[in-house]
């Protein structure tokens, strides 16, 4: 039965659903996880890009909202509520893709080798290929893609890719055009440029014409 096409996530709502993913493997004696250790996963400094600080209402209301598209489900463990995802029954997707996905929404655009060094600990992948087809059917979803595969930087062996939970990810320019775009002046830069050397060479040529009257007046 194919998923219903869900809305983009902002970022913290990917994140959320990030965490969830990575702690149920990583620490599954702690799962489902309370809203303060669910906070604690989302503002990591490490394995995370970007860095993020959330506040704890912004975690809660990221939770309703997936909470709502049934991505997250709430039980209730002693004093606390604590929670759990439900990407793969809701995408439709095997768990070495939610692992993928996982691992895109916490740490960015990676190429093919990184994902598989970075998702280890979700999902043990024997070899790149095998991330890369899996990879390719989250990219090729008869719901709808969920993966994109990003233009190759120059100077870069391997291509990218990039969740498409938020939307599409947004245009990157690679360095050289970063580059470029820092060290060419418009031309109205150019311009002003321009008229203050203009403007320069004339209190230059003004200043030896006081200095030369000033040598002749004193006989120098």
């Amino acid at each position: 039965m194919a998923a219903a096409p869900l809305p983009a996530l902002s970022l913290l709502e990917t994140r959320v659903l990030g965490v969830l993913v990575e702690k149920q493997h990583t620490v599954p004696d702690s799962y489902p996880l309370t809203l303060n250790a669910l906070v604690a996963g989302c503002n990591q400094k490490s394995s995370r890009h970007p860095v993020l600080e959330a506040a704890e209402a912004e975690a809660q209301a990221a939770l309703d909202h997936l909470k709502a598209l049934s991505l997250v489900v709430e039980s209730s463990g002693g004093r606390v509520m604590r929670y759990a995802h439900n990407a793969g029954r809701v995408l439709g997707i095997p768990p070495q893709s939610v692992a993928l996905l996982a691992t895109l929404m916490l740490r960015g655009p990676q190429t093919a080798g990184e994902l598989r060094i970075n998702s280890e600990r979700l999902h043990a992948f024997s070899d790149i290929s095998a991330v890369e087809a899996f990879l390719e059917e989250l990219a090729s979803r008869p719901a709808g893609a969920l993966v994109r595969e990003l233009a190759r930087q120059p100077g870069a062996r391997e291509t990218r890719w990039a969740h498409l939970l938020a939307g599409e990810p947004p245009s990157e320019h690679s360095p050289a055009e970063a580059h470029a775009a820092v060290q060419e002046p418009s031309l109205g830069e150019i311009a002003a440029l321009k008229a203050n050397v203009d403007r320069l060479e004339g209190e230059v040529a003004e200043l030896r014409e006081k200095l030369a009257r000033v040598f002749r007046e004193l006989g120098l």
